[in-house]
């Protein structure tokens, strides 16, 4: 499984795990952290949508091997 960080405002922490690959995208399960709170949910993100986030910096890979903690 990958894990993408996801750029957003101080003091929060958002990620993305990629749960499996379709032709047409990503079914992905997102994560926000803030204030102790954790939201987890799952959708559908599209292969273009994935590629712009991607290219643009707004998600980048973390390495689960070295990562310790996303808080």
């Amino acid at each position: 499984m990958k894990r993408y960080c996801i750029k957003c405002e101080p003091g929060r922490v958002e990620y993305m795990d990629i749960l499996r690959e379709t032709s047409d995208g990503f079914m992905i399960r997102l994560t926000r952290i803030k204030d102790d709170y954790e939201k987890t949910l799952e959708e559908f993100m599209s292969r273009q949508l994935f590629k712009t986030c991607l290219n643009t910096g707004y998600i980048y890979e973390i390495d689960l091997t070295t990562a310790t903690s996303v808080a």
